[in-house]
């Protein structure tokens, strides 16, 4: 009896054209060729990869709706989901071979929970919809078909996604991760140093209303100079002391260099790196800019000074300089106004009010640090920020009293 017929592709070489004297080894067009065919066959196992993890989401999902109508429905004893998940993953086990543990179906489970009510992933310029459990019917409970997850995450993105508690933080970071293609990794590293509560924290600063919901609905959009920037900037992936006397500017600038991809992933999307020390000659005095980007989608320059201390005045009409310089020097006319961005170790917000004025709008001061900062000490340090804008305006609002 002949064996089942094999329908995949053989992309073995005959034995007769792996002669080394048949073709020269080293023949160019032969090389060009080569490169051509093996990028047609990366391109096919890549598309059919993400094809077939799409595809494991989707049955995912529709494991844990099962998962939990039968905890739901089935017995209502204490132990009765446990003694589910553990006779489903032997038997499963025993089907297909490893990759149906009790700990993975749980996941399975918790994903379903999070993504109950997922309506499926809209075009990027279009919010995420979502509905409350209230509005959830039975008939919606029980559709036979899974919503559109995105083509470009994988498992190992709703694993770490699913992780996320806030519902909107959770939103945020699955559109993102679609824009800016992130791997696991980079995925892994934004919700680990808190991007969503940063750029929130930023926003309100900044006086944006309806924060949460931009972001979770839209992602970080980018309309404006204030949009490109957080605080604080993390640059846990240095290896460096935490910053002081001892560390000199140039050792800092030396190591975001080395490290330029993470740099560049902490920046955020539009940052495109073009300069270090880039010199600026005014009548015969030279001046150099520690790092000079350009912005791809506000299009302008945008100036970085680093300091290894506490933000001075000096430093503030240090970068409105360079500004002035680029506006009036380099850019183009098609080019927008440049931005300058101090990064140190403490800013004063009232120093940068009163030194720059209405200039403010392109200059930004932010600190930096060099560990992931915990929840505990981002939600302290937000609310001390905002305690202090507050009684700011306050004050601003006060009447001014009379003798």
């Amino acid at each position: 009896m002949s064996g089942p017929l094999n329908t995949s592709p053989d992309f073995s070489l005959d034995a007769s054209l792996s002669n080394s004297s048949a073709i020269p080894a080293e023949n160019p067009r032969i090389q060009d060729l080569y490169q051509k065919l093996a990028q047609h066959v990366d391109q096919a196992k890549s598309v059919i990869r993400k094809t077939v993890d799409t595809q494991m989401v989707k049955a995912y999902w529709l494991m844990g709706r099962d998962i939990v109508e039968e905890e739901q429905s089935g017995e209502q004893r204490a132990g009765y989901g446990q003694f589910v998940l553990q006779s489903l993953s032997q038997k499963l086990t025993k089907k297909y071979g490893r990759g149906f543990s009790v700990d993975t179906l749980e996941r399975i489970r918790k994903f379903y929970i999070a993504y109950e009510s997922y309506q499926g992933f809209q075009e990027i310029s279009a919010p995420l919809v979502r509905k409350s459990h209230s509005e959830i019917s039975e008939m919606a409970f029980r559709k036979l078909e899974p919503p559109q997850f995105s083509k470009n995450l994988s498992w190992a993105h709703y694993l770490l996604l699913i992780q996320v508690k806030r519902e909107e933080a959770r939103n945020f970071y699955e559109i993102e991760a679609e824009k800016n293609n992130w791997t696991k990794r980079e995925l892994q590293r934004q919700i680990s140093s808190f991007l969503f509560e940063r750029l929130e924290k930023t926003k309100k600063k900044n006086k944006i209303t309806n924060t949460s919901l931009e972001l979770e609905n839209f992602g970080h959009e980018i309309t404006q100079a204030s949009d490109s920037i957080k605080d604080p900037f993390v640059f846990d992936f240095l290896d460096l002391p935490y910053p002081g006397k001892k560390l000199k500017e140039s050792t800092l600038e030396t190591a975001l260099i080395d490290h330029l991809q993470d740099f560049l992933l902490e920046l955020g999307r539009g940052f495109s790196f073009l300069a270090r020390q880039k010199r600026l000659t005014l009548e015969g005095d030279h001046f150099y800019a520690d790092l000079v980007m350009y912005h791809v989608i506000l299009k302008c320059y945008v100036i970085i000074d680093l300091k290894t201390n506490a933000l001075s005045y000096g430093d503030l009409g240090q970068m409105q300089l360079y500004v002035n310089y680029f506006d009036q020097k380099i850019k183009m006319a098609n080019d927008n106004p440049t931005i300058g961005l101090v990064l140190c170790t403490q800013k004063n917000d009232t120093m940068v009010k009163y030194t720059l004025g209405d200039n403010a709008k392109q200059i930004f001061a932010s600190n930096y640090q060099f560990h992931l900062p915990t929840e505990e000490e981002l939600t302290k340090e937000i609310q001390r920020e905002l305690d202090e804008l507050n009684f700011k305006n306050n004050l601003n609002h006060q009447e001014p009293s009379h003798v």
